[in-house]
């Protein structure tokens, strides 16, 4: 599937450590026999080897399964297009081994982890128009890590609150309860990515990690949804790792 990325950011989250976030788009082209320039993204290929392009059609013209199909198509190869990017700007000449869990660089042993979020297929041109049509968008994010396993997490939607009820342990949902709203709902969501960056980092079971306890990193929480801009940083004492927020684009990271 041709793709590229935009609004790439990268952060040095330490002196080994980095992250880099983007978007990855995949173009459709309607009532066009040929393809629009498209960047690829085997980019050890050459750029005249049409045979191995695949073009995505617009989503008024695909079924639900196909959809979702180009849909974890386009994230799991926009999370390694990135990868590459980061490896390339770092100028670390490396391979992803995907053998295992978690993830690591062949050579270098670098820790590797993804994360990616959907998007509604959109058409934002009429049935008649000739332009192109980006049918398919998402956000990707990926972690590098030297010394240890690290995690990341993006989600953009709120965590229903049946949800927290479900899943989260009781002082959790004791202390959420006591907050304001919009810091609860706030909190609720990070508290949830922080779950799922160190199931990704322990390699826990999703019941194991959706049921620990993290109530006693709420008051540290509550800062930086006050801010709600910048990049901001917790000690996580019990494990020793620590926490990075990126509000403004629904990020996570455990490292």
């Amino acid at each position: 599937m041709p793709l590229y990325l935009t609004q790439t950011h990268n952060v040095r989250l330490g002196p080994t450590t980095w992250c880099a976030t983007a978007h990855v788009h995949a173009l459709a082209n309607k009532h066009i026999n040929k393809p629009p320039y498209l960047s690829r993204y085997a980019l050890n290929l050459p750029m005249d080897d049409t045979q191995q392009w695949q073009y995505c059609r617009a989503s008024a013209d695909i079924s639900e399964p196909d959809r979702a199909q180009q849909q974890r198509q386009l994230q799991r190869q926009g999370v390694r297009l990135l990868l590459q990017q980061l490896l390339t700007k770092l100028q670390i000449d490396d391979t992803l081994d995907e053998s295992a869990f978690p993830y690591q660089l062949a050579r270098s042993k670098y820790y590797v982890c993804f994360s990616h979020t959907g998007a509604k297929n959109t058409d934002d041109t009429d049935n008649s128009s000739t332009q192109p049509t980006s049918c398919l968008d998402n956000q990707v994010a990926v972690i590098l890590s030297q010394h240890r396993p690290a995690g990341i997490d993006i989600e953009a939607n709120e965590v229903a609150w049946q949800v927290v009820r479900r899943f989260y342990a009781d002082k959790e949902k004791a202390v959420l309860q006591r907050l304001p709203a919009w810091q609860r709902d706030a909190i609720a969501k990070q508290l949830w990515q922080i779950k799922e960056s160190y199931i990704k980092v322990y390699q826990y079971t999703l019941a194991q990690g959706l049921g620990i306890d993290y109530a006693y990193l709420i008051e540290d929480l509550i800062d930086s949804v006050i801010d709600g801009h910048h990049l901001m940083t917790v000690m996580d004492k019990k494990t020793g790792y620590r926490i990075a927020i990126i509000p403004r684009q629904h990020i996570v990271l455990v490292f």
